[in-house]
């Protein structure tokens, strides 16, 4: 075990750690702005991460100046050697840091260390950020791939408008702990993105639509990025699946805006599929919807550990529900 620091993506700190909380990390704590402290990382589960660009392992902290960080790396203590390569982020511009000069300075000090300096394949890769008040160093440990622009759901064999991006939909199979060895469901799976995401974690993708067309696309797609999973056409109130047959379950409930249902009738799809999902999985269940089903969750049995608000644009606002 060992103390890191992870580097968020996006802009939404707790949707990032809560994530990497589910899948990767124990004990994570936001401490600045894109950056959080975790008590531990498995570190395999890193490249699996949407909202964490990287894993690194402590080195020192210090306040976020050039100065004050070669300080903290001066009293750091170093068991490595070889070839070192700095690399420098001023976080969402929050510390009116100069990189150039912090990778400089810390490249110097590393010098004077022993390290020799590598910048296109060092042995090592030293990696300091700052943000509001706080600089973390640390060895960079493991990155997350990021492939999402090669699944645009666009570029799918199959296209419908109103299709999740796939960074998203990572993040949400990772929140509802979608991993090799796992069954995860998605009730109203659509074309399939949240599918084909947890099929590239190494979970058994289960999918269930109650549209024809949308089974035969989501079919397609999957058979294009994954060796395939099952697909079938049925009413997400009423599942043919046993009790406890899946882990987990992901699902994009239908925007009452967009959606052709009246209003009644959406609360009682969004209900029913909530009270199956209780049934059949034994584990979390992650909801998204454009309004807040939290009363309906509890009336179904489930619990709302997390909640978050995701604003799409000025109209629209995602709301992420994680149940237990």
């Amino acid at each position: 075990m060992g103390v890191y620091w992870l580097e968020l993506a996006g802009e939404d700190d707790a949707f990032a750690v809560a994530e990497a909380r589910a899948a990767a990390a124990s004990g994570v704590e936001r401490v600045a702005p894109g950056l959080a402290l975790a008590a531990d990382v498995t570190l395999d589960r890193v490249p699996a991460l949407a909202y964490t660009r990287y894993a690194n392992a402590l080195v020192a902290r210090s306040a976020a100046s050039v100065p004050d960080a070669v300080d903290a790396l001066d009293d750091a203590e170093l068991t490595r050697s070889g070839s070192v390569a700095v690399r420098a982020r001023d976080v969402r511009n929050a510390a009116d840091v100069d990189t150039q000069r912090a990778e400089r300075e810390l490249g110097a000090a590393l010098v004077a260390r022993g390290f020799d300096v590598d910048l296109d394949d060092p042995d090592h890769e030293l990696r300091a950020a700052f943000a509001d008040d706080d600089c973390l160093l640390g060895w960079r440990a493991a990155a997350s791939v990021r492939d999402y622009g090669t699944r645009k759901p666009t570029d799918r064999p199959f296209f419908q408008p109103g299709s999740m991006d796939p960074m998203l939909a990572r993040a949400l199979c990772n929140l509802a702990g979608a991993r090799p060895g796992t069954r995860l469901l998605d009730p109203m799976c659509g074309t399939g993105g949240v599918l084909i995401e947890a099929g590239l974690v190494g979970a058994a993708p289960v999918g269930n639509d109650a549209q024809s067309k949308m089974v035969r696309g989501a079919r397609e797609n999957l058979a294009h990025y994954l060796d395939g999973a099952a697909v079938v056409r049925g009413d997400a109130t009423r599942l043919g699946l046993r009790d406890d047959a899946v882990d987990a379950v992901v699902f994009d409930a239908p925007y009452g805006r967009q959606s052709k249902i009246e209003t009644h009738a959406l609360s009682d799809l969004v209900a029913g599929a909530l009270t199956e999902a209780r049934r059949v999985a034994t584990g979390r269940c992650v909801l998204v919807a454009d309004r807040d089903w939290r009363d309906a969750a509890r009336e179904a049995g489930w619990t709302v550990s997390e909640r978050f608000e995701r604003r799409v644009h000025r109209s629209l606002v995602r709301y992420v529900l994680v149940l237990d």
